[in-house]
C-alpha cells in the first residue's frame, strides 16, 4: 500500500502539472498510462476542470488505491507538457524507477518561465504586427503596442491579485481598447481603427477553445462542454469592455 500510495501521489501530481499548464484530457491520460505501465500498474483517472480522481491497481498484488486533488490556478505552458510527453516516452522505453520519474518531474517544475518584461514585449509586438496585417500604418501599429502593453500588463496584475478571471479580462479589454479608441477619435494614422480591432486580440482563449473541441471530439463532453463554457465567457468579457470603449467614445 506504501508503494501504491506514492504511485498514485506521483500520478496526480503529473496529471495536475498537466492540466495548469493547458493539456487536454486525451494527453492527460496518454501520459498517465506510459507512467503507470512502467511502474507496473493500472491507472484509471477522471479528470474534471476542478479535480483529478485517480484509482491505482498494482498488476501483481490487485491490490487498489484511490486518490483525490484539487487543481491549482491554471499557467499555460506547452514546454511543460512536452517535457512530460517526452519523459513519461523515456520511461516506458529505458523502465525508469519511480524515483527516476520523481527526478525527472522535479527538473520539469524547476524550469523557469519567461520574465514579466519579456512577455510584455513580445506579445506587444504580436499585437502590433497584426495590426499591421490589418493595414495599419506605422502610426497603427505603435498604438496597438501601447494598448497591448497596457492591457496585458493590467491583465497579469489582476491575476497576481487573485482577481476573478473574467474581470481581470474585462479590465484588459476595456485598458487595451480605451487607449486605442483614443487614437481613432484623433485620426491616429491611415487605419486607426485595425489598432483597436486588434488590441484585444491577446485575450482570446485559444487555448481552452481548442483543447475543447478536441476533448469533444475524444469523447470527453464534460470536459469539453466546461472548457467551452470558459472560452465563451472570456469572450463576453473582452465583448464588453471593448463594447463599453465604443459606447464612451460614440464609436461606430
Amino acid at each position: 500500500m506504501d508503494k501504491l500510495k506514492k504511485t498514485a501521489d506521483l500520478l496526480l501530481d503529473i496529471s495536475s502539472l498537466l492540466m495548469v499548464s493547458g493539456a487536454n484530457t486525451n494527453r492527460i491520460n496518454l501520459s498517465l498510462t506510459r507512467f503507470a505501465t512502467t511502474l507496473n500498474c493500472q491507472a484509471y483517472s477522471m479528470v474534471t476542470h476542478k479535480t483529478l480522481v485517480l484509482t491505482v491497481t498494482d498488476n501483481e498484488t490487485e491490490a487498489t488505491f484511490t486518490r483525490v486533488k484539487k487543481i491549482p490556478k491554471y499557467q499555460i505552458n506547452f514546454s511543460t507538457i512536452s517535457s512530460i510527453s517526452r519523459a513519461s516516452w523515456s520511461a516506458l522505453s529505458e523502465d525508469w524507477t519511480i524515483a527516476q520519474i520523481e527526478k525527472e518531474l522535479q527538473t520539469i517544475k524547476s524550469q523557469g518561465r519567461y520574465p514579466r518584461a519579456i512577455v510584455l514585449i513580445a506579445v506587444s509586438l504580436a499585437g502590433a504586427g497584426f495590426c499591421n496585417i490589418f493595414k495599419g500604418d506605422y502610426l497603427n501599429m505603435l498604438v496597438a503596442f501601447i494598448s497591448t502593453l497596457l492591457g496585458l500588463y493590467i491583465l497579469q496584475t489582476a491575476h497576481n491579485h487573485k482577481i476573478n478571471g473574467n474581470i481581470a479580462t474585462f479590465l484588459a479589454s476595456f485598458s487595451a481598447s480605451f487607449i486605442a479608441s483614443l487614437g481613432v477619435s484623433y485620426s491616429l494614422g491611415s487605419h486607426p481603427q485595425a489598432a483597436l480591432a486588434t488590441s484585444v486580440l491577446f485575450l482570446v482563449p485559444g487555448v481552452p477553445l481548442i483543447n475543447s473541441f478536441t476533448d469533444l471530439l475524444d469523447n470527453n463532453i464534460l470536459n469539453g462542454m466546461v472548457r467551452f463554457t470558459n472560452g465563451a465567457m472570456t469572450f463576453l468579457s473582452i465583448a464588453l469592455g471593448l463594447f463599453i470603449t465604443m459606447l464612451i467614445f460614440q464609436l461606430n
